[in-house]
C-alpha cells in the first residue's frame, strides 16, 4: 500500500516552508509572480512554517498521461509510493531534508542539480545544489549561526556533499560545501569539480561557483566572474578545450559559452552568446521542426557583468538568438556536443531539447525533440547524457512529473514517475561508472539512488 500524502497539519515546519517556497517558485517560473512577489512569498513561507495555515494557492493538475514505451518496459507501481520504475530497477533513499549531517549542520531543503565524482580513496561524492531563496532560515543549513565561510549572511541555498560507498551506495558522510548563495538551481560537472549556478540576480548574486568534491567541510566560495552575472541555470564543460557552456532561465534567454584564452587557465577568457547564421536575433521557441539543423556563430559579450540584469539584451542587440527558458544542460562526450533544454519552448510551450554541435567559431544547432503537448513531455529541466548515449531528463511540469529519456533512435520514453507528490524531479545524474542514477524529489526533500539494467537501452 502506498504511503498517504501528509496533510498540511501533519507537515513539519521545514516541510511546510518548503512547500510554500515551491509554490512561489513555480508561480514565478510561469509568470504568475514577479521577482519581488517571489521573495515576499519566501518570507511568507517562514510565517507559514511558524504555525499559520498552509494554503496551496497554485494547485497543479493531476491528470493521467499516456505511457510512452521504451526499452526498459512499463513502469511498475512502487509499494512505498515514491517513485515508479521499470521491472528490474530499484532505489534507496540516501538523503532527507532537515536531517543532521556529519558536520552538525542541517540538510537544506529543495535539492536540485547534482553530479557524482570519484574521490581519491574510491568513494563516490554526490555534490548537490539547494534551490532556496534568501532569508528563509528554515530552508537553509544553519543550526547555530552562519558559518564565516558563507558567501553571504542572507543566502539559504548552497551545495551539500553526500559521500557513498561505491559498492553498496551506503552513506559514509555528509557535509556542506558551499553556503550563503541563493537559488542554486542546476550547474554541472567540470574537470575542476562541481559548478553551482545561482538562478538569481541582485547586487551580489547571479554567479557560478566552483566546488571541490573533496571538501569535507564548508569551504570559502570560489565565484567564477568570467562566466557572467545573470540568472544562471546549468553549465557543462568540454574537457578537451575547457570551454564552458551556460544556460539562462529567462523567457528570452541566451545560450552562452566561455572560451578560455588558454585551456590551462580555464577562467581567463571571453564570454560569447550563440547566434543563428543569417537570422540575427532569432527566436527559437516557435517555427522549428524536430530534426531541423541551423548553422550557428558565436557573438562576443561586451561585458560579463554590465551592472544590471541586461546581459541577454546586450547580446541580442549584437545578433544573439533567444531561447524560452534555457534549463538543464549536459556534455555528450561521444559526440563532443552539448545537449540542453528550453523548458517552455515549442508550439505548446511544453519544452524543447536541443543539441549544439560546436566546430571552431561555428557549428550547428539541432532541435532534438519538442513537445506538442504535455502527453509528449512537460517542461524538461535537469538532464544528463548516460554512458550509452541516452539522454535522461527531469520534468518540472504541471502534472505529476516523470524522468523521461530520448533514446539513440530519437524516440522519447518514460523511465520513472513521481507518485509521492507533484514535486518536480531534479538533479538526474549517473555515477562515473554508469551503474547508479541519482535523482531528487525536490519539494519532498528526498534524494534517491537508483540501480538496475541501464545498459540494456
Amino acid at each position: 500500500m502506498r504511503a498517504p500524502r501528509s496533510s498540511p497539519a501533519e507537515r513539519s515546519p521545514v516541510d511546510a516552508c518548503t512547500a510554500a517556497a515551491d509554490d512561489a517558485a513555480g508561480a514565478d517560473r510561469r509568470g504568475l509572480l514577479g521577482r519581488r512577489s517571489f521573495l515576499y512569498a519566501g518570507g511568507a513561507a517562514a510565517a507559514l512554517a511558524a504555525g499559520f495555515p498552509l494554503v496551496q494557492t497554485f494547485g497543479a493538475r493531476d491528470e493521467a498521461r499516456p505511457w510512452r514505451p521504451g526499452p526498459y518496459g512499463p513502469l511498475r507501481p512502487d509499494p512505498e509510493g515514491r517513485l515508479d520504475l521499470p521491472e528490474g530497477f530499484s532505489y534507496r533513499v540516501i538523503s532527507r531534508t532537515g536531517t543532521t549531517m556529519s558536520d552538525g549542520l542541517r540538510v537544506p531543503a529543495r535539492p536540485d542539480g547534482m553530479a557524482c565524482f570519484t574521490l581519491p580513496d574510491g568513494s563516490l561524492a554526490l555534490l548537490r545544489n539547494h534551490e532556496n531563496p534568501a532569508h528563509v532560515g528554515l530552508l537553509g543549513p544553519w543550526t547555530d549561526g552562519v558559518a564565516p565561510e558563507s558567501y553571504s549572511q542572507e543566502g539559504m541555498g548552497g551545495v551539500t556533499r553526500v559521500v557513498l560507498d561505491p559498492a553498496t551506495l551506503e552513506v559514509r558522510s555528509t557535509n556542506l560545501v558551499l553556503g550563503g548563495t541563493t537559488l542554486n538551481c542546476a550547474g554541472g560537472p567540470s574537470p575542476w569539480g562541481w559548478l553551482s549556478c545561482e538562478e538569481d540576480y541582485d547586487a551580489r548574486h547571479g554567479l557560478v561557483f566552483a566546488c571541490d568534491p573533496t571538501a569535507a567541510r564548508i569551504a570559502a566560495p570560489q565565484p567564477i566572474r568570467g562566466y557572467g552575472r545573470f540568472r544562471h541555470e546549468a553549465a557543462c564543460v568540454d574537457p578537451r578545450t575547457s570551454i564552458a557552456y551556460l544556460t539562462e532561465d529567462r523567457e528570452d534567454s541566451c545560450l552562452y559559452r566561455f572560451v578560455p584564452h588558454d585551456p590551462a587557465r580555464p577562467f581567463d577568457g571571453e564570454l560569447q552568446a550563440l547566434a543563428i547564421r543569417g537570422r540575427p536575433r532569432a527566436r527559437t521557441g516557435t517555427g522549428l521542426r524536430a530534426g531541423e539543423r541551423l548553422e550557428i556563430a558565436w557573438v562576443p559579450v561586451r561585458d560579463p557583468d554590465p551592472g544590471d540584469d541586461v546581459l541577454r539584451h546586450l547580446a541580442q542587440q549584437d545578433g544573439a538568438a533567444s531561447f524560452v527558458r534555457g534549463e538543464g544542460m549536459a556534455f555528450d562526450p561521444q559526440r563532443g556536443a552539448v545537449v540542453f533544454a528550453a523548458s517552455a519552448g515549442g508550439p505548446d510551450a511544453n519544452g524543447q531539447l536541443f543539441r549544439v554541435e560546436p566546430e571552431g567559431d561555428g557549428g550547428e544547432l539541432l532541435l532534438l525533440a519538442q513537445s506538442e503537448g504535455s502527453a509528449d513531455f512537460d517542461m524538461p529541466d535537469n538532464l544528463v547524457v548516460a554512458p550509452n548515449g541516452v539522454v535522461f531528463f527531469c520534468e518540472d511540469g504541471r502534472d505529476r512529473n516523470y524522468v523521461r529519456a530520448i533514446g539513440t533512435d530519437g524516440r522519447v520514453f518514460d523511465f520513472a514517475r513521481n507518485t509521492l507528490s507533484r514535486s518536480e524531479l531534479a538533479g538526474v545524474c549517473f555515477s562515473p561508472d554508469g551503474r547508479a542514477m541519482f535523482v531528487s524529489l525536490q519539494t519532498d526533500g528526498l534524494t534517491l539512488a537508483i540501480t538496475g539494467p541501464f545498459a540494456h537501452a
